[in-house]
């Protein structure tokens, strides 16, 4: 993927290397803040109403203080205002977060949304069902909490870059993380899906995982297409003992998953969900 020329920041359009951050920040010094990680295609962004939704419903969670020129509408003027600017409209990732200003803990300055957009070029592999499937492992190093702030895409993102971090130290594709009881949160950029005995179960998001946008679309789509899908508690044993496992985000859509310690898979529901589901929003044009 080549880097970004430029970035938008605040309504104004700079080249990244111009952008500087104060030490006094809050999302720096905490994490304060949210994001939204879009596909653009052919200048447009996929599942737009859904990634607002979510948007809007994080800011009210987070206490910003939104001016009224802050509509979707306006954000998504400058999303594709910044995708123009840096050639990326045929096929993109646009990455849109929004953090408090300076402050300390206790005494921000202001609940101003500070709005910054990067895009990066994506690979058309990225429309793709993955060939190969992936590796993956439980990740033991950070617990996710059931509260109003996990479901959100926050700033705060540690315990998921650790646990990138230790995917790439392991070589393999991704990890899941588990909550505090031991049952399944998500992956590291990912919800997870598994399929058994033609049903298909994903966490509830009081389990602590992320309000995936892909998580969304499959919980509202999959009954169009005759298959029951649920929400519940997963245990690592109902991962174990699954027919499959498929990981989810709005960039790729799904990948299966092949591996899980010991355990293989299969793939043949996550072959069809991909072609009757996220194929139709990958050609929308």
């Amino acid at each position: 993927m080549s880097t970004p020329i430029h970035i938008h920041h605040n309504g104004n359009i700079i080249k990244e290397t111009s952008f500087l951050i104060s030490p006094n920040n809050r999302s720096f010094r905490y994490g304060d803040g949210c994001f939204e990680t879009m596909k653009v295609l052919n200048g447009q962004i996929l599942l737009s109403d859904f990634h607002f939704d979510r948007l809007f419903a994080s800011l009210q969670i987070l206490q910003f203080d939104l001016p009224k020129f802050f509509t979707r509408e306006y954000l998504l003027l400058q999303l594709l205002n910044l995708v123009k600017k840096n050639q990326h409209s045929k096929l993109a990732r646009v990455r849109l977060m929004i953090y408090r200003g300076n402050g300390g803990l206790y005494d921000s300055e202001s609940n101003f949304p500070n709005c910054l957009i990067q895009t990066w070029e994506l690979n058309p592999a990225n429309n793709i069902l993955n060939q190969n499937g992936l590796i993956t492992d439980i990740f033991e190093g950070a617990k996710k909490v059931g509260d109003k702030f996990s479901a959100i895409k926050s700033n705060n993102y540690l315990g998921y870059a650790m646990a990138a971090m230790w995917v790439k130290e392991q070589k393999i594709n991704d990890a899941i993380l588990l909550n505090a009881f031991d049952r399944v949160a998500d992956a590291t950029i990912a919800n997870v899906f598994i399929a058994k005995d033609n049903i298909i179960k994903t966490s509830l998001l009081s389990e602590g995982g992320i309000n995936g946008i892909m998580r969304r679309v499959l919980i509202e789509r999959l009954p169009s297409i005759g298959m029951r899908v649920e929400e519940s508690c997963l245990s690592v044993d109902d991962l174990i003992g699954a027919d499959e496992i498929f990981l989810t985000n709005s960039i790729y859509g799904i990948r299966w998953v092949k591996q899980l310690k010991e355990q293989k898979y299969k793939n043949e529901l996550t072959q069809l969900i991909h072609k009757k589901i996220i194929l139709p929003i990958n050609r929308f044009d």
